[in-house]
């Protein structure tokens, strides 16, 4: 029986490849023997058969071929596996580790390459379907071959446990691999979603041109995710789905929300108007107010509040300008615009309802301590004395730190009564330190109270 050469290397053929394919050409060709037997026997075959030494060495020399021919197959499968592998990490992650996974791949490769070129070598060198095979020569091609296919096994271990490593990486990337299709397709509906609100809002007679303006800025991502991420990339194709995902929904819901915004303009507008002429009203009674105080304070009593009549008639003469404009701009759905506006019209009524209010407030405790001002005084005492309580209690001697603005508000308070006495009194200058005083206090307590909370 003529042996069957080993094919040559084809140019477009792997080392892998070629070895593979020549594998399994020897693996088939028992098989061919086999059926050629009866052939022989019958019409004088012309194998030479050199007796069982010969046939055993020649056996186990098949034996040696066959498991280097396995442990072959066996690497080749498991390191296209573990290129899936790689494949998939480096179309998700660019990041240091995945870089060192990439290039201990290429070396455990090279490893590979090595190893399959010594097991084809072999393959090639012996041909154990010679009919004058030596035992000799026999035994040195199952040497030969063991040792092939050790080597093989021992890269298989070596990829087995780089293959390992690659666990979190592998898990991470499939991971986002897994994220990315819905994404994908919750920014789409987003987008779409996010139409349907806009068109049912423009068919209620509304305009929402900056909605609209927001919508279309959306329309060369959604070109960019069409055209998937093997042109931009696993992690840019998910951040992109995710982020218009996010504006799209924030453009239904103010789609969505702009009719009851639009009920809400209408009402504020309504509101601050009628407050406006409210504080007008209430402006006008400053006056007699401020009269009240000069004709019996002292100067130092009202001063400050000389300029709150003028102040308030500008606040409100700003804030009626200001609604004017807030109208205008919600007539021309420029609802951004009238929302500021109405912002700031508040503001400015705010500020003047606070000084319009102050007047009054300052004659009514004016009145109050003029008329009785032990009722102050004693106020004042009692938040200092429950301080100093507070200050004592588990000590034998209190804290300087607590005790001695405790003493001070004690004098200053002192200082105040004083003021008191004479022909016209500052009752404001007492009130403002029997404030100031009650403030100090109040921030002792507060450090007291926190510092023993820090202890327990």
């Amino acid at each position: 029986m003529t042996a069957t050469p080993a094919q040559p290397y084809s140019p477009s053929e792997s080392r892998a490849q070629h070895a593979l394919r020549d594998t399994l050409t020897l693996i088939a060709l028992p098989l061919v023997a086999a059926l050629a037997l009866p052939v022989a026997f019958a019409g004088g075959g012309t194998r030479r058969w050199f007796g069982g030494r010969s046939e055993s060495q020649r056996a186990e020399a098949q034996a040696a071929k066959d498991a280097a021919a396995a442990a072959f197959y066996e690497l080749d499968t498991a390191q296209r596996d573990l290129r899936i592998s790689i494949e998939t990490i480096t179309a998700v992650d660019d990041s240091p580790a995945a870089r060192r996974a990439v290039a201990d791949f290429e070396a455990v490769s090279r490893r590979i390459d090595e190893a399959s070129h010594q097991y084809i070598e072999a393959v090639d060198a012996h041909d154990l379907d010679r009919d004058d095979l030596e035992a000799s020569v026999a035994v040195r091609a199952r040497t030969e071959l063991t040792k092939a296919k050790d080597e093989l096994a021992n890269v298989k271990r070596e990829l087995d446990r780089f293959g390992d490593s690659l666990g979190p990486l592998l898990g991470k990337a499939e991971t986002q691999l897994a994220r990315l299709a819905p994404a994908v397709e919750r920014a789409r509906q987003g987008l779409l979603a996010a139409s349907n609100a806009l068109d049912a809002v423009r068919e209620s007679g509304l305009k929402a041109d900056d909605l609209a303006a927001r919508l279309a800025a959306l329309g060369p991502e959604l070109t960019k995710l069409n055209q998937g991420a093997g042109q931009h990339g696993v992690p840019d194709t998910l951040e992109r789905a995710e982020r218009v995902a996010r504006e799209a929904e924030t453009v239904r819901v103010e789609s969505e929300r702009l009719p009851e915004k639009a009920a809400e303009i209408d009402h504020r507008l309504v509101s601050l108007r009628t407050r406006a002429q409210a504080l007008t009203t209430r402006a006008g009674q400053v006056d007699p107010v401020l009269s009240e105080l000069r004709r019996r304070f002292t100067a130092a009593c009202w001063q400050d509040l000389q300029h709150v009549p003028d102040q308030a008639a500008e606040n409100v003469r700003q804030a009626e300008q200001k609604l004017t404009q807030a109208r205008a701009a919600r007539d021309e759905q420029r609802w951004p615009d009238a929302t500021a506006l109405l912002s700031t019209v508040r503001a400015l009524l705010n500020t003047t309802d606070e000084s319009v209010s102050a007047a009054g407030d300052r004659l009514r405790r004016l009145n109050a301590v003029q008329k009785d001002p032990q009722q102050e005084i004693d106020r004042t005492r009692f938040a200092i004395r429950d301080a100093q309580r507070l200050a004592m209690t588990g000590r034998n001697t209190p804290d300087p730190r607590h005790a001695r603005p405790l003493d001070d508000s004690v004098a200053r308070l002192e200082r105040a009564i004083g003021t008191l006495e004479g022909r016209h009194p500052d009752y404001w200058h007492f009130l403002t330190e029997t404030e100031a005083v009650r403030q100090t206090v109040t921030r002792v307590v507060a450090q007291i109270r926190e510092e023993r909370g820090a202890a327990h």
